[in-house]
């Protein structure tokens, strides 16, 4: 009993390691891309492209109308220091006005689209899954008939940078069609899109990996790798 208590007092006595907080942990712990959830992830992208629209739009629209004003203006420049503030003045309030009203329009704009690509990749990832899952194209309307244990493993083992690359190949052809490209452009801005995808998937996947989760595909190739592996030392030792 007082070996006990003394192993006790020791092990409470000895430094440990600093303790994980609940995000820490439920950001490493997380199947989901970028450690969050899809309501979060949308948020956060939608956010942050309609700050860059609003950003862009503001100061390029902003300039613009500087320019215009300056020109609207030549004729009558100010020829007193009161008339230069007011000219200075009235310039920066029709910048302002001119660069918000096109910056919020331009943020809107890109958080749609932006939207629209991550919608994507969400769906693709929940079709991916349920088809690995076994679902067959005549069970297409519902999901009852799987397992949720092995439907919500095989979505998470789908979240890779193929339904990134799908994802942004299909938002590219959406954007052609939408603004009516010919067909050598929208084949262009297709593969730009596709290309967009693969990069924007294989950095999901390299912070997943050093998150300490798996991710499908490497899983997959490590898997390959190791049959392969134990199938030659397999053949080597019968020949022997």
């Amino acid at each position: 009993m007082a070996d006990l208590e003394a192993a006790t007092e020791a092990v409470s006595s000895s430094p440990s390691s600093s303790p994980t907080s609940p995000a820490e942990l439920l950001y490493r712990s997380s199947p989901e891309r970028l450690g969050m959830p899809f309501d979060r992830r949308l948020l956060l992208a939608l956010s942050s492209s309609f700050l860059c629209g609003f950003t862009l739009g503001t100061s390029h629209a902003g300039h613009l109308a500087s320019l215009r004003f300056r020109a609207e203006n030549a004729h009558r420049l100010p020829i007193s220091q009161p008339g230069w503030y007011l000219y200075h003045k009235s310039k920066n309030y029709y910048k302002a006005k001119e660069g918000i009203v096109v910056g919020v329009r331009k943020g809107g704009y890109l958080a749609a689209w932006t939207s629209i690509f991550f919608v994507l990749e969400e769906s693709i990832d929940v079709f991916r899954g349920t088809w690995k899952a076994g679902r067959t194209v005549a069970e297409m309307e519902g999901v009852d008939e799987l397992d949720m244990r092995d439907m919500g493993g095989a979505v998470e083992r789908s979240r890779d940078f193929v339904s990134s690359g799908i994802a942004g190949m299909v938002t590219g052809g959406i954007w052609s069609a939408w603004n009516a490209f010919p067909m050598v452009t929208a084949a262009r801005t297709i593969r730009l899109g596709l290309a967009v995808g693969l990069a924007f998937g294989l950095g999901q996947d390299g912070l997943t990996y050093l998150r300490g989760r798996s991710v499908g595909w490497v899983g997959e190739v490590a898997g390959k790798g190791t049959e392969e592996g134990q199938d030659g030392v397999e053949v080597e030792a019968k020949g022997a």
